[in-house]
């Protein structure tokens, strides 16, 4: 979608639908318009428009309009109206003009304007809402919107944000089209080959195989790689654009979890596809990162394999040695993420990062506690961990931060190993945590579980049902803001 900003009065812009925000019960914006929108928005029953959050009326124009059709969107009372407010009218406005075959419409700013916020945020939740997943297929649903005019003083400043929401939005949209794949098609070595696509001047991508990973000893990684006839790759990502330190961002990728030898339950069993979730967000980020050209120092880390139950696969009770030297005692071989992310964990520190921060979609435990809403946070740096809050408030994509008391090290122990990978139902979102906590030592280290978060079951405003993407847009505003 082409995005023009152009200075032109709502009455003299031809478009397919002239979309109108408007706050409850404020009929302000009407001075600005000429008499025919006046006289057809205040003669429009109130019973039909209240402009309450989300509520959409589509009109016909008629007289000296040149816009075919008016779309008020509603934005609730002006007095809560906040960014994620705007994002999720713009949401609704988009996919509804776009759902009804208009490929050209306009966006009055009259509104926007008096409430002091940019209308690239309307636009943020207009082009996450537009996205779609049909490449399987048969018949594809050909409607879209070709291109949108912003009713607006062309400035530098708004063309940079365009420019940031496009680029930020596109790599939401590969996120979402990543963990959407069937785990036919989404291997490790096609993740790998996904990754290796991104390679460019300032950014580098390497893949370690197996035998590089076993001459590393990473004995957790490969762990769960076992019962797997997918290799498994070690892909690691290396942006170079600032003079500090890197931060780097572990995305677990287990392209599909069947639980290993502690098999999971059917239900649901399809969409353990999603575990690789983690992993396309750090790939997204970094995409979003190298194309704007951000000052900073990034690595991105993706441990992708397999978790299946073959003939080769680990045994509950095994144990294995990480890349750090601790043995780990395997009680659960469903709790293979985090045996995964040890030996991400221990690898990056080669880097000497200034913070390590990694994003998984870690315990069922987590969706229980948050449903769908929120992002379980844990870690050792309270800098980071208050910028994590900020920049979920920021971006609706909430963190809530859970304890790691020195006592869930208990939970942990056990009789014949270093540590175990799982301390039971008591407690496990946390003793998830602690167990990485394990490997990730004095390093400054956040870790994010959004188990609950990469993948709804039903249409939100500017997310449609299926993967997320949760954790892109997070990450991006987080490592701005740090760094």
């Amino acid at each position: 979608m082409n995005i023009y900003v152009k200075k032109i009065s709502e009455k003299d812009c031809a478009c397919d639908v002239l979309v109108l925000p408007f706050t409850e019960g404020d009929r302000g914006p009407l001075k600005h318009l000429g008499p025919s929108i006046k006289a057809i928005i205040e003669n429009t029953s109130p019973f039909e428009f209240q402009g309450k959050k989300n509520e959409v009326l589509l009109l016909q124009t008629a007289g000296d309009l040149r816009p075919k059709r008016l779309l008020l969107v509603g934005l609730g009372k002006k007095k809560e109206i906040v960014p994620e407010t705007i994002r999720q009218a713009g949401g609704k406005a988009l996919s509804f003009v776009r759902d009804i075959g208009f490929s050209k419409p306009a966006l009055s700013t009259i509104t926007l304007s008096d409430l002091k916020v940019s209308p690239a945020v309307f636009m943020e939740g207009g082009i996450l809402a537009l996205y779609r997943y049909d490449l399987y297929k048969s018949e594809k649903d050909t409607k879209e919107i070709k291109e949108m005019t912003i009713l607006s003083t062309p400035s530098k400043s708004l063309s940079g944000e365009l420019t940031e929401i496009k680029t930020l939005t596109r790599a939401v949209g590969l996120a979402r089209d990543l963990v959407n794949t069937p785990a036919n098609a989404m291997t490790p070595s096609h993740l790998a080959h996904t990754a290796l696509a991104l390679r460019k001047k300032g950014l580098s991508v390497s893949v370690l195989e197996s035998a590089d990973a076993e001459k590393l000893g990473m004995g957790a990684y490969l762990s769960v790689s076992r019962g797997s006839d997918e290799p498994p790759k070690f892909i690691v990502l290396e942006y170079k654009g600032g003079r500090k330190a890197p931060i780097v961002l572990i995305g677990k990728s287990v392209t599909f979890d069947s639980g290993g030898i502690n098999i999971k339950p059917s239900d649901g069993l399809e969409k353990m596809k999603y575990d690789m979730a983690g992993g396309a967000a750090v790939l997204a980020v970094i995409k979003a990162v190298s194309e704007l050209r951000l000052p900073v120092n990034l690595v991105g880390i993706l441990p992708a394999t397999e978790n299946l139950p073959g003939g080769g696969a680990t045994r509950p009770g095994d144990v294995v040695k990480a890349i750090n030297g601790t043995t780990i005692e395997i009680i659960n071989t469903d709790a293979e993420g985090r045996m995964t992310l040890a030996d991400a964990i221990g690898y990056a520190k080669k880097f000497t990062p200034s913070a390590i921060i990694d994003i998984a979609t870690l315990t069922g435990a987590c969706a229980v506690a948050f449903g769908g809403d929120a992002v379980a946070m844990m870690g050792n740096d309270r800098r980071i961990m208050e910028t994590m809050k900020q920049s979920g408030e920021f971006t609706n994509e909430k963190v809530w931060e859970m304890p790691l008391f020195d006592e869930y090290r208990e939970y942990l122990k056990s009789d014949i190993a270093d540590i175990k990978n799982i301390g039971g139902r008591t407690g496990s979102l946390v003793t998830s945590a602690k167990f990485l906590s394990e490997f990730a030592g004095e390093t400054p280290w956040v870790h994010l579980d959004i188990a609950g978060t990469a993948w709804t079951e039903k249409d939100r405003p500017y997310t449609p049902k299926g993967a997320s993407g949760i954790g892109v847009r997070l990450l991006f505003d987080v490592i701005r803001k740090i760094q």
